[in-house]
């Protein structure tokens, strides 16, 4: 993953616009103006005018628009994706590469759009998603998912979906995807370890609902000092062999070895 990509989003309301500076202060990497579920039905005008004053190209921010099943995407999508201020769309239950392509249809050239997979129609069309244009990264929002599968638990329950998100990314060459927000918010080892247990599937980063969450996902999806450490021996015994086998910590070091080694190296 490389070290520019987010690796926290922090949501905030689209009709709370005295929040806004306040969430962008708050250390998260990207911050995403929600115009969708935190907004009541008869306030999505008025958010979506209070996102469109808060805009600014030097500090762009993403925008979670609503979905295209609802009377506001098209209001949503004509108002915010030719802005500059915009840096990237948060499309909700993304199901068809021809949402994407709706959104882009006014899209300013450099709009990233991040599909979210909540919907067994959307995950069955994940590969359509993934490969669509200007589709950066894959977020999977693992609150309606379980919701529209009858799933219930957020662990072992989503193993094998957690796991195909992850290969379609990686086979579309795409960014390593986003998980879903957790429900805890002070509880710092807790999200922390959830956090952890999505990384070791291969994601890359964590949609956050309050601030408090922030450190502990930047925690979880930074490199240890033992694994800095140990990157270093591996890479200073590489270079010190000249060619020859070598090994570190009584283990081998093959080629896969170093090549961990040097993608710890190069992101920490």
């Amino acid at each position: 993953m490389s070290a520019a990509l987010p690796r926290s989003y922090l949501f905030v309301p689209g009709n709370r616009p005295e929040r806004f500076d306040k969430a962008r202060a708050a250390g998260a990497h990207a911050v995403i103006f929600d115009l969708e579920d935190a907004v009541q039905p008869d306030r999505k005008a008025d958010a979506r005018a209070a996102v469109l004053a808060a805009a600014d190209a030097a500090r762009p921010a993403w925008v979670r628009i609503n979905g295209s099943q609802t009377p506001w995407f098209a209001d949503d999508i004509a108002a915010l994706s030719c802005i500059l201020g915009v840096a990237g769309i948060l499309l909700p239950k993304a199901e068809t590469g021809d949402q994407v392509m709706a959104v882009l249809e006014h899209a300013h050239p450099a709009l990233a759009i991040v599909p979210m997979i909540e919907t067994a129609r959307g995950f069955g069309n994940l590969r359509e998603l993934c490969d669509a244009r200007h589709v950066s990264r894959i977020a999977f929002g693992t609150l309606d998912f379980q919701i529209d599968l009858g799933i219930d638990g957020d662990a072992e329950e989503l193993d094998f979906f957690r796991s195909q998100i992850v290969a379609a990314s990686r086979l579309a060459d795409i960014a390593p995807p986003v998980d879903g927000v957790s429900t805890h918010i002070m509880e710092e080892d807790v999200i922390e370890a959830e956090s952890r247990r999505a990384r070791r599937f291969g994601f890359g980063a964590k949609l956050c609902i309050h601030p408090a969450q922030i450190g502990a996902v930047h925690r979880a999806y930074s490199w240890s000092d033992a694994e800095l450490a140990w990157a270093q021996r591996v890479l200073a015994a590489v270079d010190k062999s000249m060619g020859a086998a070598v090994a570190v910590d009584g283990k081998m070091v093959d080629l896969p070895v170093m090549l961990k080694a040097k993608r710890i190296a190069s992101t920490a």
